[in-house]
């Protein structure tokens, strides 16, 4: 059975540019959050993209079953290739060989990694795409930080990382595929609309699927965003927690939402195209929430019989 009811939805009067930022949103999975889940099709609309995160010390074994445990579902999977833990070429080649044959995947999220040095022959994203082997995938994303990366630019500024976004769009010209940035969670809007221009306004025009953590309490957020090493959003988490009401209060990211939806009715023309969630508080809490603000109903509702 689904795991909310179709009535939990709110009326159609919502802002319809809070919805849209919805449809066709993605999120994010591990392979030890996804075995807690009996069916992704009691929450998620059908097609949704499944990021699968591949932190180090994960098995190949399980990202590939994980993939293809989701594709089976009826759901798109996108697993990330990390290349600080990618050893060699032969590695990748295995990996990308596995993920296609064994669960039919074509799209790929392509980053450095959290590893702070690279394990092998890889240390960034530019230098799996420049391996060729990625020729067939139908879609590849990469990363991006609205708040910067220290990883990229010790310095904290962010010229490296928009001169790696450069080379990208440059590369993802020379290609077939269909490509978009997929950014780190933020709670700063103002600061992800003002990165969103510099983007635009440098010349690298991908779309962004902006990154936004789900529904969860306030003190798992800060926990992430130091781990994460987001500076700002950190600032706007700790000035909420200093307020006792609002810190007793589970996060919700509507106001973030309504601050884009208006960006986008005061400029249409703006690159950031679809939300990509973090679900933080859990996978059901995240898919609930999504639709009873708006969502597309998850796969069973509409097909009930394929439901188990």
């Amino acid at each position: 059975m689904p795991f909310f009811a179709l009535t939990n939805q709110p009326e159609a009067s919502m802002d319809p540019q809070f919805k849209a930022l919805l449809d066709d949103y993605s999120i994010e999975v591990m392979p030890r959050t996804a075995s807690k889940i009996d069916d992704f099709r009691s929450l998620l609309p059908p097609g949704t993209r499944v990021y699968i995160a591949h932190v180090d010390g994960t098995d190949i074994d399980d990202m590939v079953a994980t993939a293809k445990r989701i594709h089976l579902e009826g759901f798109t999977p996108m697993p990330h290739f990390p290349a600080r833990i990618i050893c060699d070429r032969k590695t990748l080649a295995l990996w990308i060989a596995r993920y296609r044959e064994e669960a039919n995947v074509d799209e790929g999220l392509i980053l450095a990694g959290g590893a702070a040095k690279a394990e092998g022959d890889f240390a960034s994203s530019m230098q799996l795409l420049e391996t060729g082997l990625f020729g067939d995938f139908r879609r590849l994303h990469v990363a991006g930080h609205p708040e910067g990366n220290r990883s990229i630019d010790p310095d904290g500024g962010e010229s490296q990382a928009m001169a790696a976004l450069a080379w990208k769009q440059r590369f993802f010209a020379c290609t077939d595929a269909e490509f978009a940035i997929a950014t780190q969670f933020s709670f700063d809007p103002e600061g992800i609309i003002a990165w969103a221009e510099r983007l635009r306004d440098t010349g690298i025009d991908m779309p962004i699927h902006l990154g936004l953590a789900g529904p969860t309490k306030l003190q798992t957020l800060i926990k992430f965003a130091i781990a994460c090493g987001i500076g700002p959003s950190l600032s706007v988490l700790q000035k909420r927690a200093l307020n006792f009401s609002k810190l007793l209060l589970p996060f919700e990211p509507t106001s973030i939402l309504d601050r884009l939806a208006q960006y986008k009715r005061e400029d249409p023309k703006g690159n950031i195209e679809r939300i990509h969630f973090f679900p933080l508080g859990g996978i059901r809490r995240c898919a609930s929430w999504i639709f009873e603000h708006g969502g597309a109903p998850p796969a069973a509702a509409l097909n009930p019989s394929r439901a188990d």
